[in-house]
């Protein structure tokens, strides 16, 4: 009898145990957990302040954090003990109330190696807390409260060049450089580059651009890359779609290039436009006497080209001029060269005279005819004279 009553006195004790400690616990309702900012730069700080709407003498806040993108700084109101991915911040009013607080904070900061858009969270959880006087308990909070932040770099817009080097011809294929760049572009999933036109002339543009997969693609008419599209972004990005370009008629053209984003109804990224000035194509003119198969040969005063050169056996050769009056002909040395053909055969090519033949009159001969003339003249008038 003694033994049972026993049990029944350890069970009362423990029920009465519980029952005190149900009647002095209670939920801190008043509990306000804040961001002071929900997006964060690299290097910035983001603060999370906790207002307990009521004085605590005692509590354990553990702050679970994402260390690939945030380190911790500091904290405020408490001990805190920092496990790498986790701060334990522990408080305690060791002078029996009048040290009580209202409020706490934590500080994290932004890792300088961000590149990217990285939505994270900050998850708190509590436990041991207590009023002031420690008359009154308030239940633990296992159910982590999470606050959303993003960190994420600061962006630069993107940028569109159209390069190329001299003129551009009528009709003419020119090479033409497109590129897409930023020091830090917002990272897309989905983009497309189009491409229009706009012109006085009535020309038509090809842009036609080859893709990793070896297909065609024009620009103009379909614009670049996959009908989803392609991933874009990052640090120091540069993208270079290569072109060859044709301008059907001469004039100026407006090329506007658009990046869109497919993910978000085609909004425009980045846009720019481009005026290019097409000049016509010259061509060249045709010189008389130098087409390709024909010669021009020179007349050299006093001869034609008829009696310049003798054509013997298909083999050219100049002829000798004899002087009027001459007893006796002056014969040109000729220096003969030869070429030696692929089956082996010698070929006369052209024979040069070494000493340029004597043209015109000698005027000894008229000199010395006229003299003559007067002598036989004076002797026929003295025998005239005699007789």
């Amino acid at each position: 009898m003694k033994k049972i009553m026993s049990i029944f006195a350890i069970i009362s004790i423990v029920f009465g145990i519980f029952s005190f400690t149900n009647v002095n616990a209670a939920t801190l309702d008043t509990l306000d957990i804040r961001l002071d900012k929900q997006t964060v730069h690299p290097n910035e700080n983001v603060k999370v302040n906790v207002q307990f709407g009521k004085a605590l003498g005692a509590y354990t806040f553990e702050f679970a954090y994402d260390n690939k993108v945030l380190e911790y700084v500091s904290s405020e109101g408490g001990t805190p003990n920092n496990t790498g991915d986790k701060v334990i911040v522990t408080f305690f009013d060791t002078s029996g109330g009048s040290s009580s607080r209202d409020n706490m904070s934590i500080t994290f900061r932004a890792k300088s190696d961000i590149y990217t858009s990285n939505p994270t969270d900050i998850s708190i959880t509590a436990s041991g807390m207590g009023n002031s006087d420690a008359s009154e308990h308030y239940d633990d909070i296992t159910i982590p409260i999470v606050k959303n932040v993003i960190v994420e770099p600061i962006y630069v817009d993107y940028g569109i060049s159209l390069d190329y080097t001299g003129d551009v011809l009528k009709g003419q294929e020119k090479e033409m450089d497109i590129k897409i760049s930023s020091s830090m572009g917002k990272n897309y999933e989905h983009v497309r580059l189009l491409a229009e036109v706009s012109t006085t002339s009535g020309g038509i543009v090809k842009m036609i651009a080859i893709d990793e997969s070896h297909l065609e693609h024009d620009i103009i008419q379909s614009g670049w890359g996959d009908a989803s599209g392609y991933q874009l972004g990052g640090k120091d990005v540069t993208q270079t779609i290569k072109t060859t370009t044709t301008f059907s008629e001469e004039g100026k053209y407006d090329i506007t290039f658009k990046l869109i984003n497919r993910d978000d109804s085609d909004a425009v990224i980045a846009t720019k436009m481009f005026s290019v000035d097409v000049k016509n194509n010259p061509i060249p003119p045709t010189q008389p006497g130098n087409q390709e198969g024909t010669s021009n040969p020179e007349t050299t005063p006093g001869t034609t080209p008829e009696s310049n050169q003798n054509t013997s056996n298909g083999l050219n050769q100049e002829t000798t001029t004899i002087t009027e009056g001459s007893n006796t002909q002056e014969s040109n040395e000729q220096t003969t060269q030869t070429e030696t053909l692929e089956n082996g055969e010698n070929l006369l090519t052209e024979e040069t005279p070494k000493v340029l033949p004597k043209t015109g009159t000698n005027m000894y001969i008229i000199v010395g005819l006229t003299l003559v003339g007067l002598i036989v003249g004076y002797q026929i008038y003295k025998k005239h004279e005699r007789g």
